[in-house]
């Protein structure tokens, strides 16, 4: 294949060559005698420059037959069906779906080889696994999985966080059962809707408290979507398949900080504000409020 390869380039190159000389040959034609012909049988230079070019461009269709004659001819005719008839179309837009059609075909013979050729190679490795070595009295141990629970186990669990804080205010919405949807509002400083997945917090959306309750629209405050990526990172930090309510229950204590936004100035730099912004961040473990800035 390498070779017809070559063989191909070698050919579109004299093909190249020829078509340079051509044009060379129909440029002198057309301009006649030049004044650096001299004024002396200045028909005589003309003739032989021009002798010149056509044995030059002979010698070249000499090659191109015969890098044409070296290479392998195909088969059979490619054979498009009706849609060789593009070609005839007048229209300008039609004639371009002829030569993209060509090369899907191109395309997909390529798609056709290589998919072969990776048939292949997987056949001749094979992965599957086989249990034959463990004794039939040795299975695997089930794993509890934190997304397989009860609605009552997530609703004891949502009713045990609603009772840990006396401002906090829980409603549960379940439009995807059994996985629920709270609504958390702090006081009257913001309100965080949360999305269940069994026992494992999904995803988390903080906003005012005037704001809409749907769960896929960000808030149009920059001061709840600081929030609202914090949320999200304390979220993967707190996760623990192990301990999925203790994950919980951390998570809100964390979260539950945030009862201070507005009021609570940053542990750093001691200010209420930096670049219009309170403090946003709040530390993992100590709870302390910081700036995006300072933290």
């Amino acid at each position: 294949m390498d070779r017809d390869i070559e063989g191909l380039n070698c050919a579109l190159n004299s093909v190249k060559v020829l078509r340079s000389n051509v044009r060379r040959v129909f440029e002198t034609v057309s301009n006649g005698l030049r004044p650096d012909h001299g004024e002396d049988v200045k028909e005589n230079k003309y003739i032989l420059e021009l002798q010149e070019f056509l044995t030059t461009v002979n010698n070249n269709l000499r090659d191109v037959e015969n890098s044409v004659s070296n290479l392998t001819p195909p088969p059979g005719a490619f054979n498009l069906g009706n849609t060789a008839y593009l070609s005839q179309e007048t229209t300008q837009e039609k004639q371009q779906l002829y030569g993209q059609l060509v090369n899907s075909y191109k395309w997909t013979d390529k798609v056709r080889e290589y998919s072969a050729l990776a048939g292949n190679i997987l056949a001749s490795n094979s992965f599957n696994k086989t249990y034959k070595t463990y004794s039939a009295s040795k299975r695997r141990k089930n794993l509890t999985s934190t997304h397989i629970v009860t609605p009552e186990v997530i609703e004891n669990l949502i009713m045990s966080i609603d009772r840990l804080f006396n401002d906090v205010t829980i409603t549960t919405n379940r439009p995807f059962v059994p996985n629920p949807i709270i609504q958390v509002a702090l006081g009257r400083v913001l309100k965080a809707i949360i999305a269940f997945k069994g026992l494992m917090i999904e995803y988390v959306v903080v906003k005012n408290l005037s704001e809409s309750n749907d769960l896929w629209s960000e808030s149009r405050y920059k001061v709840f979507k600081k929030v609202t990526e914090n949320c999200h990172a304390a979220m993967c930090h707190f996760h623990s398949p192990m301990m999925p309510e203790l994950a919980v229950r951390s998570f809100m204590h964390w979260f539950h900080s945030y009862i201070t936004l507005f009021s609570a100035p940053c542990k750093r730099c001691s200010k209420h504000l930096n670049c219009n912004l309170p403090p946003t961040w709040r530390d993992l473990r100590s709870l302390e409020p910081y700036h995006e800035e300072c933290k």
